[in-house]
């Protein structure tokens, strides 16, 4: 199975399992709910789902690479204890909590959740004194005598023999009393993933016209050679941020990331050719609707992987652009929700310790989020943006001293109402940046299949069809008859290669 696919199934285990009778008892009694044992090439986003699945579900997350732990900080410490059996006293060897088990009790202490996911990482990579109490664990969910608490999915992530030559294997016993997924790489998926975290656009177009370049695994007599979905993140991650301090990552820089040769520098040549396209066909002016007239014949006569490229640039402009407005939408939704509870408060309470306990709610609920492994960046993003908003508010109350109810109203609603204008006026110039995008293809390549490709990229976008969706295009729609997707998609790549190869 693809990680989508596995993210589904643990999900619905995990609802499973925690599902109880009419007398608050599991329906699938603690026993009997097996661990999930998933099992599949590094880097293709094991760990991810896990965060993903905890904060979607609202359930507590614990995660552990288990082969930074020797026996003791797994097991805990042996310490005698004297005990008493039958009049006669006894000295008795037992053992400290496990790291790992008080874990988890700490997170319920700190939040409040009483249920979650414990996902130990490299599980069949543990040290040969540690594979016993790793078994006992996944076979009676306890270390030593010390159980995990129930309500609590175990879900342990291996990597297959052919990629780590430290795995071990397990045996009948163990494999009888787990759920076993195997995981495989899916492109399609993890491109989903990627347009939804808003990878870089240069990593996306790049591994749309060479797929097979995605996930490589190749022994030679240098050693393991690879390329991996965390390596692509990873760099996407690093492309940005050179960006923004004006550097450009070359080809050492992305072979630290994708570490099979011939790929980190055909990436590393695209890279280039990326910011040439950008500069060489004006984007910018391109989206703004003033681009010169030879830059839609220069694109019309362009190759197949040119064009591709370039409107790899758009989309990804695009997508930054309907981003923004998204997050400043999701801001607008939330600080709406907090002005109606500001709102009811100062009916019994006065404006500004109504504002400074709401304010402390939120941060507490960021604080819960945080430490229950909910807050991903983004969230932690628009619940900061929030906060500095309420922030402004309150200080904007306690500097004119407003203590009257209906004042402190007026004064929050303009606050507010700057908000909405905010997210009004990006709407309005992601809007412009679409029209001019659709404006720009039709004059350059018509009804092509190019432009059908491009309307499907932006079905495919999270952002993109969020905005689409919210705020409307009417260029999408008009070439909305023609869209194909999936299949057909795949169809027109390969029918257009096959054109380009003949040609030659």
């Amino acid at each position: 199975m693809n990680i989508k696919e596995a993210k589904i199934e643990i999900s619905n285990t995990l609802r499973a399992y925690l599902a109880k009778d009419l007398y608050g008892n599991y329906r699938i009694p603690p026993v009997r709910q097996r661990p999930v044992l998933l099992m599949g090439p590094p880097g293709v986003g094991k760990t991810q789902i896990m965060e993903q699945i905890a904060a979607e579900t609202g359930v507590g997350l614990v995660a552990y690479t288990i082969t930074h732990h020797t026996r003791q900080s797994a097991v805990g410490l042996p310490f005698i204890e004297a005990k008493t059996y039958d009049g006669v006293e006894h000295h008795v060897t037992e053992y400290t909590m496990s790291e790992i088990l008080a874990s988890v009790h700490e997170l319920m202490a700190r939040t409040g959740i009483r249920e979650g996911i414990l996902f130990l990482d490299e599980i069949n990579c543990v040290s040969e004194t540690l594979t016993p109490m790793m078994l006992q664990f996944l076979q009676c969910k306890t270390f030593g005598n010390q159980p995990l608490p129930e309500g609590w999915l175990i879900v342990a992530a291996g990597n297959p023999p052919e990629y780590n030559r430290s795995v071990r294997e397990f045996d009948v016993v163990t494999l009888d009393r787990v759920r076993r997924m195997d995981v495989t790489e899916d492109y399609s998926v993890w491109k989903e993933y990627a347009l939804r975290k808003g990878l870089h656009g240069a990593v996306i177009s790049y591994l749309d016209i060479k797929k097979d370049n995605f996930y490589r695994i190749e022994t030679t007599a240098d050693g393991p050679q690879f390329a991996t979905a965390r390596g692509w993140e990873d760099l996407s991650e690093l492309i940005y941020a050179y960006e923004a301090l004006g550097l450009q990552a070359d080809r050492s820089v992305v072979g630290e990331y994708i570490q099979l040769p011939r790929i980190a520098k055909d990436f590393a040549n695209y890279l280039q050719l990326y910011y040439k396209y950008r500069k060489t066909y004006h984007v910018e002016e391109i989206l703004s609707g003033s681009y010169p007239a030879v830059t839609a014949s220069e694109f019309r006569a362009a190759p197949f992987d040119e064009k591709l490229s370039v409107m790899g640039l758009l989309l990804s402009r695009l997508g930054e652009a309907a981003r923004a407005v998204r997050k400043q939408d999701a801001v607008t939704g939330a600080l709406h929700g907090s002005l109606t509870a500001f709102k009811e408060r100062i009916a019994a309470q006065a404006p500004q310790s109504a504002l400074a306990e709401l304010i402390a709610q939120r941060q507490e609920a960021m604080r819960v989020a945080r430490e229950a492994g909910h807050l991903n960046a983004e969230s932690r993003e628009l619940c900061q943006r929030e906060l500095t908003v309420l922030d402004a508010c309150l200080g904007a109350l306690r500097e004119a001293d407003i203590v009257d109810a209906d004042a402190a109203m007026r004064e929050v609603r303009t606050r507010f109402a700057a908000v909405v204008e905010t997210r009004k006026s990006l709407g309005e110039e992601t809007g412009a940046l679409f029209d001019h995008a659709f404006a720009f293809l039709e004059d350059a390549i018509g009804e092509s299949q190019e432009l059908v490709l491009f309307v499907t990229e932006l079905t495919a976008g999270y952002d993109t069809s969020w905005f689409v969706e919210n705020f409307g295009c009417e260029a999408y729609f008009r070439h909305n008859k023609a869209l194909l997707l999936d299949e057909t998609h795949e169809r027109i790549l390969r029918e257009i290669e096959k054109g380009r190869l003949e040609d030659l």
